[in-house]
């Protein structure tokens, strides 16, 4: 039997005041928002732009055919795209984010193939599902929010989960040991060698409960609204079809400058991340806006932080 749905908070617009909705989503919060036409636009320019490249077969059969490279290729493209940029940006202006404000990491893409319950056959990394993880443990940003949404319809066995149970509950995870410059100079490595490579992050040392997961079932054209410190992570795929989703994450400078944010129970990475984000209307780096390295130590980024504290927002 599948295990309960997600329930989380339904909102339709007009949305939630800036301050609360944060609020709420650094207290754990989970929500749902549909009916916003940037959504639904959002939703349009992926189908078109996987239908195009993927054709004759549909997307979610993209398992039988497509090359992990050319998923690759497809993903790379649509994260350049004008008009995927300006769709995830007008989704932003409707929830009432000023882009001068909000900082976003780069667009995802994302394919998850499926993969027979049992199969030892070895996969491609970038198609396989991602394990449960906190994005905190490797960010080291708490006021991160993770905006995640399908593209083609979901099912419980196709889709990703949220642990709720465990968002003030420490999960043992590998996050002390995590060295991020180190992984971001083998993908670079990959990457010069015209490798395909994945996100590698940090996980959990012991797996958790299968009955505390609770998967995601909403529609194309909704979009989830999380904080990065909820544990989450795919549910492995043996539908046979292949899910294709869109993510990204934001800051919201204003409380990045004010330090609110989740609380951190079980992250102990030494570095944060503050590379992996653009300012939204100019683009400007915000490691740059903070005068930090893109990677920095986190005692760093919290001496730069303290030094915001009452000053003018980066």
């Amino acid at each position: 039997m599948d295990p309960p749905a997600l329930s989380p908070t339904v909102l339709d617009a007009p949305w939630l005041p800036v301050r609360s909705f944060h609020d709420r989503l650094y207290g754990g919060e989970v929500f749902c928002l549909r009916g916003g036409g940037p959504a639904a636009e959002l939703v349009a320019v992926a189908r078109r732009a996987c239908e195009a490249a993927l054709a004759p077969r549909h997307p979610t059969r993209a398992h039988e055919e497509a090359p992990p490279a050319r998923l690759a290729l497809l993903q790379r493209e649509f994260a350049r795209s004008p008009a995927a940029r300006a769709a995830w940006r007008a989704l932003f202006a409707s929830l009432g984010l000023p882009a001068e404000r909000v900082a976003r990491d780069r667009l995802r893409l994302r394919f998850q193939t499926p993969h027979p319950a049992g199969s030892r056959r070895s996969r491609p990394a970038i198609t396989a599902p991602l394990p449960v993880h906190r994005d905190t443990w490797g960010s080291n940003l708490y006021a991160q929010v993770n905006w995640w949404m399908p593209v083609y319809p979901l099912a419980a066995g196709r889709t990703m989960a949220l642990y709720p149970r465990w968002w003030e509950r420490p999960a043992a995870n590998t996050s002390a040991h995590f060295d991020l410059p180190a992984v971001v100079e083998r993908n670079r490595a990959a990457r010069r060698e015209g490798k395909v490579v994945a996100d590698l992050i940090p996980r959990l040392r012991r797996p958790l409960p299968e009955g505390d997961a609770r998967p995601v079932l909403i529609e194309p054209g909704s979009v989830l609204a999380f904080s990065g410190a909820h544990l989450h992570g795919s549910v492995p795929n043996a539908t046979g079809v292949t899910r294709v989703s869109l993510e990204t994450r934001t800051l919201f400078l204003p409380d990045l400058r004010e330090r609110r944010g989740a609380g951190n129970v079980d992250g102990a990475s030494p570095w944060a991340a503050p590379g992996w984000f653009r300012r939204l209307d100019d683009g400007a780096p915000l490691a740059t806006l903070l005068g930090v390295p893109p990677i920095c130590r986190l005692e760093e980024m919290e001496a730069c932080l303290d030094e915001l504290a009452g000053a003018a927002e980066p």
